[in-house]
């Protein structure tokens, strides 16, 4: 197995240590960020690191594989929304958010299949597609080290350092949601003519 391939299964890996950490209630804090949370957002960054690191590896040493192709866009799916889970377990976030980035996923994945048996057609993501990703990652980091939760900063009560971390969570959170809605959009326009046999 080469370097690219390991590097997507420890990101599925990591997941399910994430999903243990709220549970071993971990003492002490920092800054009013609890350790388990700081612990959660670093495996994420981790994660997040290696999705970014073998799609690069594979592509310069030529080391793109069938399994990768297969893998790699799993991987991603399952680390935002185990992410995206824990926070809303945690009270951060609300459940629309998840729901929203879950049907969007089950819609582009499902023209990803018919378009590649099909026609072996690829459906290239769009600048919706990576604005969802970028913001997506952004909103999930600053959403794990927040001590608010989703858009307490409308409500006055959080000030400094908490107040803007709070501010770019949110705010990019919903970027990261409205850019998912049009990315996938984007995919069933580009798909369309996949359905004509229907």
């Amino acid at each position: 197995m080469n370097l690219p391939n390991k590097l997507t299964i420890l990101r599925i890996l990591l997941v399910p240590i994430m999903i243990i950490i709220p549970y071993l209630n971990i003492p002490g804090e920092f800054f009013g960020i609890s350790y388990s949370f700081l612990i959660i957002d670093v495996i994420f960054i981790i994660a997040s690191i290696t999705d970014k690191l073998d799609g690069t590896i594979a592509r310069k040493k030529n080391l793109v594989t069938t399994f990768g192709k297969f893998l790699d866009p799993i991987a991603d799916k399952i680390l935002v929304l185990a992410a995206l889970i824990i926070l809303v377990e945690q009270s951060k976030i609300p459940a629309w958010i998840p729901i929203i980035v879950l049907f969007r996923e089950f819609v582009v994945s499902g023209y990803r299949l018919i378009a590649v048996g099909n026609s072996g057609k690829v459906i290239a993501a769009s600048i919706w597609g990576k604005l969802k990703t970028v913001t997506q990652m952004i909103a999930i980091i600053f959403a794990f080290i927040d001590v608010g939760t989703f858009f307490e900063f409308t409500k006055g009560s959080l000030t400094g350092v908490q107040l803007i971390i709070n501010i770019i969570s949110s705010v990019m959170m919903v970027v990261s949601v409205i850019a998912a809605v049009f990315s996938g959009v984007d995919y069933v326009k580009d798909g369309k003519d996949l359905l004509k046999d229907m």
